[in-house]
């Protein structure tokens, strides 16, 4: 967010140019076009702490990208610890699940 404006960066968007799809400047800064209110409600809920805007999708209507996107929070770190917990333990079980099998 920039003066008051949302700005999509970093996203591949190829461009429609008489009737042709290319691939000239497709990582280029775009503006998302957004009503007033909607500009200021963003902005206020993207600048409290763990929050932040992403994209949730992109398509392609009229020979205009459309955007989707959404405010997402943070994981918390009891959040990120009970993940990796999950996923080592996911890994052990395979493991023993593959052992078992190749002992057979």
């Amino acid at each position: 967010m920039r003066d008051g404006e949302v700005w999509l960066e970093n996203v591949h968007i190829p461009e429609y140019t008489q009737g042709t799809w290319t691939n000239h400047a497709p990582r280029r800064r775009r503006k998302l076009l957004l009503h007033r209110r909607e500009i200021q409600k963003i902005i206020a809920r993207s600048e409290e702490p763990g929050w932040t805007l992403i994209p949730l999708s992109l398509y392609f209507k009229d020979g205009k990208a459309k955007v989707e996107i959404g405010l997402a929070r943070g994981k918390k770190t009891y959040d990120k610890r009970q993940a990796i917990a999950k996923r080592e333990a996911e890994r052990e079980m395979q493991k023993a699940a593959a052992a078992r099998f190749r002992r057979r």
